[in-house]
């Protein structure tokens, strides 16, 4: 096995053990992109940083019409908060405010709610979720934690990334019943809707150490392997026409044919480290994660 793959697998052990507040990584800007998908391989224009500033700028996810991003900001008192930019890219406006930490905003099926992660007074990690148009949070998973990650699989469903030792596990829950269920372990900690279908991708870590980026369907629970995990692309993400996206460097790839194409490098406009991946409703635009740049 490579070295860089071991280097990858042992981070991705090393988080499960860590707590999301313990996590706020470098300093990173969420940058957007036009895109387009007429055909197989989807096309970009240029990227524009978004947010651009000295902090952390991380986890961007659209809304459900495509009209913004929501993104997880850092700020420099060190209080965690869900922020949006509207699109076209315009002036960032914060959404939530308050003495807890929000991580990993996400629209909710109805479209009238954005879930996060929320650290709690006594560092519990659970799901809430903020009305779309103002108002009091309201939790919506009470007993499953510590939460890590999420996406919502259907109205009702939910698909976890959930914190533990001796790894991290993946659980489907029900919002309405409160109760999830293993379905597997040692993953890692991107999630993604796949459309079209009712079925989530996940990170899973094989026995031989080899990274696979697998489909959970949520009917039968089975799990099949979809693509090896890029080398040094962490994440992944799906287009509305059903492209598998992964990004490393300042490269984002595309999974045609059985292996991992460049469709994109965006280095000539100063990105590196390209991380987090979403792509809009539409398909229209992709948002992405990356290392702020280093000071002249």
């Amino acid at each position: 096995m490579e070295r860089g793959m071991k280097i990858r697998i042992i981070a991705l052990l090393a988080f499960a053990a860590s707590r999301l507040t313990a996590q706020p990584g470098p300093s990173t800007d969420v940058w957007l992109v036009p895109m387009k998908q007429q055909g197989a391989v989807p096309t970009f224009g240029a990227p524009v940083n978004a947010t651009h500033r000295t902090g952390y700028d991380n986890q961007p996810s659209f809304t459900a019409n495509g009209d913004g991003v929501f993104y997880t900001v850092i700020g420099t008192d060190g209080a965690t908060d869900i922020w949006r930019i509207p699109l076209p890219p315009g002036k960032p406006r914060q959404m939530t405010a308050t003495k807890e930490s929000e991580y990993s905003a996400t629209v909710t099926p109805d479209g009238r709610f954005f879930s996060v992660i929320r650290v709690e007074a006594d560092s519990t990690q659970r799901l809430w979720k903020f009305p779309l148009d103002g108002g009091p949070p309201s939790l919506v998973l009470e007993q499953i934690k510590p939460v890590g990650y999420h996406v919502w699989g259907g109205a009702h469903t939910l698909v976890l990334y959930v914190l533990g030792a001796p790894a991290p596990t993946l659980r489907i829950a029900d919002d309405r019943t409160g109760t999830g269920e293993v379905v597997a372990t040692n993953i890692g900690r991107t999630l993604a809707k796949v459309p079209g279908r009712d079925a989530v991708t996940f990170v899973q870590l094989a026995k031989d150490s080899t990274a696979w980026i697998s489909e959970l369907d949520l009917h039968s629970k089975a799990i099949r392997r979809v693509a090896p995990a890029l080398e040094g692309g962490d994440y992944h993400v799906w287009t509305p026409k059903g492209v598998l996206l992964s990004a490393a460097g300042s490269r984002v790839y595309a999974w045609i044919d059985g292996r991992w194409d460049t469709v994109a490098d965006f280095g000539r406009w100063g990105v590196r480290g390209l991380s987090r991946l979403a792509v809009s409703p539409k398909g229209d635009w992709l948002a992405f994660v990356a290392l702020d740049k280093p000071s002249p």
